[in-house]
């Protein structure tokens, strides 16, 4: 009876301690990410910032109008700006840490552990896939590593012809259009520019200048505006909702399009690659010559090479090539004519410049004049200082890193604004003030190696800014050489928007006055 007894409460009681072990386990399971997260919130508000709602956070703050939205991200509206320069706030449950000064972006940028980009990217993936953009770890090393050679000086001066043709037809399109009468010549040059990106990119001379309503320029336009509406509406974040309430059958249409573009030029160049290449291999001799599309024609033969390269994966790439080639130049054309326009002694420097290269002629520029237009390239890139094409640069922690004595958790999103780096009176004084001196050898030398960040800098910078800046001096000039452009906007009374590139919210409306 009694060891009946025992060891039926040896049982209850190893039954009750089992369950107590499982319930505490159960309960430790849950409380330790409740706590982590509790750390990570705890943490993330040390930093400064504004005051937050209840689950939206600071989400209110940015639905305003574009313009009002991009003071406030910058940190230049009343709402943030006190909390600079380092400044918290949460969009829904995501943290955001915004960076406005150089020292605090050359730990993030110049790091090899912080390659990883924000959530933001993620909506370039239908279109871009995982290319050399969006890519992260030892893919985007692969492609770094492989797209390198595309930028060799030899097959960049090949592509001046390109520029020269395309920026004279924007040219005679400006001529024919202007008159007497001030013109928003933000169209001419973007389409002028995408003409450049796909026959640099995909050898195909898609004619955008000629035929601006092509279903492939319209797809290009289109998909631009729906990507940047969905990053800066978080309803439409999560897939499932933005196929019911977003865009989402309207952007797999766009995809469509310009999917089934990239694959007709990768099948088109791979002919030629091939009946190329039994005639003779290509060798260096052949690098930058006119019957060689090096951006295409390197994934190709790295294809055949052994690299692994499907379809999809050059696919990836060219579209990268014509996304990241395309607007960001653009607007980097348009802000340097626009301020051009606004100072008129800044002007006439940059035509003494090109009279003393060119003189009276009309022929195109060669690399040998590109070099000689040192005032043009410093104009152009106090431009790109002002109104850098990418305002902002984004990464996502992967693990936890001091900044400014501030503790910043793994999976916080960092915002870099180059808009506001830029503008720091530390590193440029006056900053507001367009003076294309400022890159002077002996004044650049002055400055921190992360104040001027337009192309992003260290380990993930712009792989595309030699050729981006070739192509902005051949369009910059070739409009210079013709015309005296005057700005009908005055800088205090612009409405900047930031975009996926940073444009003027009404254009850039110039008079062009031509040159006798």
């Amino acid at each position: 009876m009694v060891s009946s007894w025992l060891r039926d409460e040896l049982i209850d009681w190893g039954t009750g301690l089992a369950a107590y072990v499982a319930l505490t386990l159960l309960a430790a399971v849950s409380l330790v990410p409740l706590l982590r997260w509790r750390h990570k919130v705890w943490l993330i508000d040390q930093i400064p910032g504004p005051k937050t709602l209840p689950v939206v956070g600071n989400a209110l703050d940015i639905n305003v109008e574009p313009w009002r939205l991009f003071q406030t991200i910058t940190g230049r509206s009343s709402i943030w700006s006190k909390h600079a320069p380092i400044i918290r706030v949460w969009l829904g449950f995501v943290p955001v840490v915004q960076l406005l000064k150089c020292h605090q972006a050359e730990v993030i940028l110049g790091s090899q552990r912080h390659l990883v980009k924000s959530q933001e990217y993620t909506f370039l993936q239908p279109w871009l896939g995982t290319g050399l953009l969006t890519s992260t770890g030892s893919k985007w090393h692969a492609r770094r590593k492989l797209l390198t050679p595309a930028f060799h000086f030899k097959i960049l001066e090949g592509f001046v012809e390109v520029f020269n043709q395309q920026s004279a037809k924007m040219v005679a399109r400006l001529r024919d259009a202007a008159g007497q009468r001030p013109l928003n010549i933000f169209p001419f040059v973007t389409l002028c520019t995408l003409d450049i990106i796909c026959e640099t990119a995909m050898g195909i001379n898609i004619s955008a200048q000629d035929n601006s309503e092509s279903e492939y320029v319209r797809a290009v336009k289109r998909i631009s505006t729906l990507v940047r509406r969905r990053q800066v509406r978080p309803w439409l974040h999560p897939n499932t909702l933005y196929n019911l309430l977003g865009s989402g059958r309207e952007e797999q249409a766009c995809l469509d399009t310009l999917h089934s573009f990239s694959y007709h030029a990768i099948q088109t160049r791979r002919k030629l690659w091939q009946t190329r290449n039994t005639q003779g291999k290509v060798g260096d001799e052949g690098i930058g010559q006119k019957q060689r599309l090096a951006f295409l024609d390197l994934l190709l033969e790295a294809s055949a090479g052994g690299a692994g390269l499907s379809n999809e994966d050059i696919r990836e790439e060219v579209d990268t090539f014509m996304f990241e080639g395309h607007d960001t130049t653009a607007s980097a054309i348009n802000w340097t004519l626009y301020l051009l326009g606004c100072y008129p002694e800044i002007q006439a420097r940059v035509h003494e410049e090109l009279d003393s290269i060119f003189g009276a002629s009309d022929r195109a520029a060669t690399m040998a004049d590109l070099r000689e237009m040192k005032y043009t390239e410093n104009c152009i890139k106090e431009a790109l200082r002002l109104f850098p094409s990418v305002p902002l640069l984004g990464r996502e922690l992967k693990e936890e890193v001091v900044i400014d004595n501030y503790r910043i958790p793994a999976g916080t999103t960092i915002a870099i604004m180059v808009y506001s780096i830029h503008r720091d009176p530390e590193q440029f004084p006056n900053p507001s003030v367009y003076d294309p001196d400022r890159f002077l050898p002996e004044n650049v030398a002055r400055r921190h190696p992360y104040a001027y960040i337009p192309f992003s800098a260290g380990p993930r910078n712009c792989i595309g800014q030699k050729f981006a800046l070739l192509e902005e001096k051949v369009l910059v000039s070739s409009v210079l050489r013709a015309y005296r452009v005057e700005s009908i906007t005055r800088r205090e009374d612009l409405r900047v928007l930031g975009e996926l590139v940073l444009r003027p919210e009404d254009g850039n409306t110039l008079r062009l006055i031509p040159r006798v």
